[in-house]
């Protein structure tokens, strides 16, 4: 019922599957401007991104973190959260084929569910919730990215680009999650793990966008 529900809003609003993918955008931006409100100044190699969500001022491990922003941040990844679960769900419609393609956006809909829970519990506060959401949000959403490269019929470049944007943030996830930062930090190492897949998930919107409006033009 519910899917047959999506099936029908997404053929009668085929862009808005795509577009919430494109406005994942926000979290560059948002990023961008709770960093520049710290003071001191923030590190984009040593502190983490989550760093920017934590609501206490003073040290946390051995990071300097005040970030009074922290409100706009832990928003900014909910509504990050619920862009990837509505594309995912609405985006899948158009790729109705094999039990691969489910299993991709369903994991990319279980990534967005993680990337909320990332915003509801901040890092200071239930540490074992937020260190879940960040492992649904980077690690499955990243192994969706290469089920999705592999399964579904998109150009060529675009398959190459998925996968091998998923396998290079899973190997940065795992240098990360197991201490060895390759030189450029903890923030560092964290955003080669997480910035490609929000970055995937913009221009596949394009992608799917492009395709709509040419079929536009076409009538």
């Amino acid at each position: 019922m519910i899917s047959n529900r999506a099936k029908t809003f997404s053929d009668r609003y085929p862009f808005v599957g795509p577009i919430m993918w494109i406005l994942c955008v926000e979290y560059f931006i948002v990023q961008l401007v709770v960093a520049l409100d710290w003071k001191p100044a923030y590190s984009i190699a040593a502190n983490t991104i989550s760093d920017l969500g934590n609501t206490a001022c003073g040290f946390y491990g051995a990071r300097t973190v005040c970030s009074p922003l922290h409100s706009i941040m832990n928003g900014s990844f909910i509504v990050l959260g619920l862009f990837m679960m509505i594309g995912s769900a609405l985006i899948y419609q158009e790729f109705k084929e094999t039990d691969w393609s489910l299993a991709g956006f369903g994991l990319m809909f279980l990534a967005g569910f993680g990337t909320v829970l990332v915003g509801l519990f901040p890092e200071n506060t239930v540490s074992a919730l937020h260190v879940l959401g960040a492992f649904l949000a980077l690690g499955v959403g990243n192994v969706a990215i290469i089920v999705l490269g592999t399964a579904l019929k998109v150009p060529r470049s675009l398959r190459v680009y998925s996968i091998a944007s998923g396998v290079i943030s899973l190997v940065a996830l795992g240098l990360f999650f197991t201490q060895h930062y390759a030189g450029i930090g903890i923030g560092g190492t964290e955003r080669i793990a997480g910035y490609p897949q929000t970055l995937w998930l913009i221009i596949f919107g394009m992608y799917i966008s492009k395709n709509h409006y040419a079929r536009l033009a076409k009538k």
